[in-house]
């Protein structure tokens, strides 16, 4: 597949992190009937029968090496499952606010390690998107009024035993699992196309949770699944694991990991969006000066600079 262009590669980034916050809003109710490794097993089953025919090698696609075979396997495991055991496990043992605002780092996070693994140049103007990225997340986060008022009495209530400190730092890991599925995606992206990533990574997704899924499977009242779940579950199956990866890989092809991060600020946006449209929430003057926050390091890290304006007009780019 050739490298996309920049426009088309920014709006795959957004649309598969606005994607992702739309099924994260919407995957409630699966929630509340499957349990959270049933949930994982048929989404990665689904996906997979889905995506049979991009498991098929391009002819102009070279072998793989046992270094990609790796970064594939790291790819799933880290940003599939262990991110799911970090993500449940620390929201449990802490609160929504707490797991909004340690998730807040991921732009951060992932510029770090495109820095240090990749040797990605970070400009300025996109340290700056990442900072306003962060306390975008962050600030959403915390002014979320239900989730302030009864924070302190739900972990309390759930927490007796007092590891709030083992959920912060599961949350951390949650970060750290994310960020670097950001940035082993981007080095996949040298050598395969964003189809074949996206099929690879899913089957080792589905290997990874067949343990624990066949065994939720055998205890579990499937003829008790209303028809509206099963077509919920369909949707969020192809969405999680074909949609939003094929874009965000097909996005990341041709934009570094630090400006690909910043997108994930379009993921709470977005829930809060069909949570608002769709299940009947409502925003606060807060949250939507935090969206607006949010938004702006979008632009931030996507406009083109001075130098490539000059260069696009045909002028010298160090023409001042």
């Amino acid at each position: 597949m050739n490298t996309p262009n920049r426009p088309f590669a920014y709006l795959c980034l957004a649309l598969s992190m606005s994607l992702v916050g739309s099924y994260v809003a919407l995957s409630k109710p699966l929630a509340a009937v499957l349990p959270v490794f049933l949930l994982a097993w048929m989404r990665f089953g689904i996906g997979g029968v889905a995506m049979l025919h991009w498991l098929k090698k391009p002819a102009d696609e070279p072998p793989l090496t046992p270094q990609t075979r790796r970064l594939l396997f790291l790819e799933s495991f880290l940003g599939n499952f262990l991110f799911t055991i970090c993500m449940i496990y620390g929201v449990s043992l802490t609160d929504a606010v707490s797991a909004g605002v340690t998730m807040a780092a991921i732009p951060a996070a992932v510029a770090l390690m495109g820095w240090a693994f990749l040797r990605e140049r970070v400009a300025p103007r996109t340290w700056l998107a990442v900072v306003c990225a962060v306390a975008g997340i962050a600030l959403f986060s915390l002014s979320k009024p239900e989730h302030s008022a009864h924070a302190g009495q739900a972990v309390a209530a759930k927490n007796p035993q007092n590891l709030a400190w083992l959920g912060q730092l599961l949350l951390v890991g949650a970060v750290v699992c994310e960020a670097a599925y950001t940035v082993i995606g981007k080095k996949l992206t040298g050598s395969l196309g964003p189809k074949r990533i996206t099929a690879l990574i899913n089957l080792w997704g589905f290997v990874l949770t067949t343990p624990f899924g066949l065994y939720l499977a055998l205890g579990f009242d499937f003829g008790a699944v209303g028809w509206g779940t099963w077509a919920l579950l369909l949707f969020y199956a192809l969405a999680a694991c074909m949609w939003t990866v094929w874009l965000w890989m097909t996005g990341l092809k041709a934009v570094p990991a630090a400006q690909g991060g910043v997108f994930s600020v379009l993921l709470p946006v977005s829930a809060a969006l069909v949570g608002v449209l769709v299940l009947g929430e409502s925003l606060s003057g807060m949250q939507l000066f935090a969206f607006a926050i949010a938004l702006a390091s979008v632009l931030m890290a996507t406009l083109p600079s001075r130098a490539a304006l000059r260069v696009g007009r045909g002028d010298h780019p160090d023409r001042s």
